[in-house]
């Protein structure tokens, strides 16, 4: 059931930290996470589905 497109962190982006065990669920679970460390937030599929923003923007220039 592994997901190939899901970024899996097990350090911060930023500053190389590693992540705790529950650190990692949470961000699974939540899709964001603070960093301890250096206070960075990670954030997982930010821009997960840009083609309904696009389908939005083109109904409102129709209106």
């Amino acid at each position: 059931m592994e997901n190939k497109n899901q970024a899996v962190y097990d350090h911060c982006p930023h500053c190389g930290r590693t992540l705790s065990p529950w650190e990692q669920v949470l961000l699974s679970v939540d899709r964001a996470l603070m960093c301890k460390g250096c206070w960075y937030r990670i954030i997982l599929d930010a821009f997960d589905n840009p083609v309904s923003r696009d389908k939005n923007s083109s109904e409102s220039e129709e209106d």
